[in-house]
């Protein structure tokens, strides 16, 4: 359990790391904002 608490700690970090760093990293974080198909 403890490695995989490790895991995604990691993975945060090494996330928020890269988005804070590297310039112009965060135009290229997308969410998913797309339209269900019953609304169009």
């Amino acid at each position: 359990m403890a490695l995989s608490i490790g895991s995604v700690s990691s993975l945060l970090a090494w996330c928020v790391y890269k988005v804070l760093t590297v310039p112009e990293e965060s135009e290229h974080v997308h969410g998913f904002e797309q339209d269900p198909p019953d609304i169009q």
